[in-house]
């Protein structure tokens, strides 16, 4: 009996050592296969947090990039208007030159217009002196120099020689050019007297700027005596220093010794005249101005 019983413990031993051993195996495998799927869920989670870092930084990029486009946008709605701004100056700008040149363009036209007046004036005075004094002596010219009209005579037509005594024929001719003055009462005639280069050394004249002098106030004197309005005479020596031609020989000597009487416009008249065509210009200007407004 004994041994029966003994025989069944040992049984009992042996069977709940299998059982143990068998459940052992099934739970060292649950156990593997759970480590398993907690690998497989590390990874999964790391690779989840790597794209989650990934989008974070897309997000980050992105919202930055939306921020500089909302920059930008502003920046050009300002940009956009002060462009607007500056072409809008601009245009009353470009309007306001275009009424300055305008005003411009009708003032030289204004002055183109008094210098034509002059140039009819200056034509008409020298067919004036042409017809007058004549054009058969090639001792007298009579042209025109920077839009002013003057009549040259050769010192022999008016003077002897270092003498400014006046001829005979001086009379003849000086008579002719106070007709022309006389005529033109709004104009000055400027007697100008020329030498050579001859050294003056008789009678109480100092120099040949003395002499160049001296003829030209004979000449006005005898303008005057022939009824010429002295306010309008003046006399002027300009001795040896503006020659015509080099002082070599005695031919071009003898054309440097001249008389020139220029017949020219008041200056003072003159720039009156212009000072009209201008205020005249100016009141038309105030008036289309106050006509706009």
């Amino acid at each position: 009996m004994k041994r029966i019983l003994i025989l069944a413990l040992s049984t009992g031993l042996l069977f709940t050592s299998c059982v143990s051993k068998k459940k052992y195996a099934e739970l060292e495998a649950q156990q593997k296969k759970t480590q398993d799927m907690l690998n497989t869920a590390t990874v999964k989670l790391n690779a989840c947090e790597a794209d989650k870092a990934a989008a974070l930084a897309t997000i980050a990029a992105l919202e930055k990039r939306v921020a500089d486009l909302k920059s930008d946008k502003d920046n050009l709605i300002k940009s956009s208007k002060e462009l607007t701004i500056l072409t809008q100056q601009g245009a009353t700008n470009l309007e306001k030159s275009l009424e300055s040149l305008k005003e411009k363009d009708l003032k030289i036209s204004r002055l183109q217009d008094a210098l034509n007046k002059k140039d009819s004036v200056t034509l008409a005075l020298v067919t004036s002196l042409k017809k007058e004094v004549g054009l058969n002596d090639e001792d007298i010219e009579i042209n025109v120099e920077k839009g002013v009209v003057f009549i040259s005579l050769s010192d022999k037509v008016l003077f002897k020689s270092g003498s400014y005594q006046l001829s005979t024929r001086a009379n003849e001719i000086l008579g002719k050019v106070a007709t022309v003055i006389n005529s033109k009462p709004d104009f000055e005639a400027l007697v100008e007297g020329h030498t050579d280069n001859v050294p003056y050394s008789s009678g109480v004249l100092l120099d040949n700027w003395d002499l160049s002098v001296k003829r030209s106030t004979a000449v006005v004197r005898k303008l005057k005596e022939l009824g010429a309005n002295p306010s309008q005479l003046i006399a002027a020596g300009r001795g040896e220093f503006v020659p015509l031609v080099p002082n070599t020989t005695a031919e071009n000597r003898s054309t440097n010794r001249r008389t020139k009487i220029y017949v020219l416009p008041k200056i003072d008249q003159f720039y009156t005249m212009i000072e009209e065509e201008l205020e005249t210009l100016s009141n038309e200007g105030n008036g289309a101005n106050g006509g706009g407004n």
